[in-house]
């Protein structure tokens, strides 16, 4: 049925919670997950602004934040007995970047965390989960 299993991770709780999911998910389909997070670039529309950090120190600080969520969740995967691969990617459109990332790597559906913002907030802000709903070509499994 599904062999690899796309995970967009941002680090909070609610996508821990799915990494989790999706480990319990894979697990007896003997399927591969591949976490993924997205890194946004440096942005360069504001530079005359004041930066307290220079786009080398910027660029250092949030790949290793993102090393630690993938690391985190190869953690989840691997004590879980799943198997797993790790990417991080750059990209100012983290739905484009996974719909990407789940074509790149083969995968057969994604499965990733509902944020759980309603209301205004949730038209407001925008949903990635739901921008990857909408463009998609793969199965999505929203975790909860």
């Amino acid at each position: 049925m599904y062999k690899r299993i796309l995970v967009p991770t941002d680090g909070s709780e609610r996508s821990v919670k799915a990494v989790e999911g999706a480990a319990r998910f894979a697990r007896p389909l003997g399927a591969t997950l591949v976490v993924m997070t997205v890194v946004e670039p440096y942005s360069y529309t504001n530079l005359a602004e004041y930066r307290p950090e220079s786009i080398e120190q910027y660029d250092e600080r949030v790949t290793a934040e993102a090393e630690e969520r993938l690391e985190a969740a190869r953690k989840i995967a691997v004590a879980a007995g799943v198997e797993v691969k790790t990417v991080m990617v750059k990209s100012f459109s983290p739905a484009e970047a996974i719909i990407e990332q789940a074509e790149k790597n083969g995968c057969d559906i994604i499965f990733m965390a509902s944020h759980g913002r309603k209301g205004i907030a949730a038209v407001l802000l925008g949903s990635e989960t739901q921008k990857v709903l909408t463009h998609s070509h793969f199965p999505v499994m929203v975790y909860r």
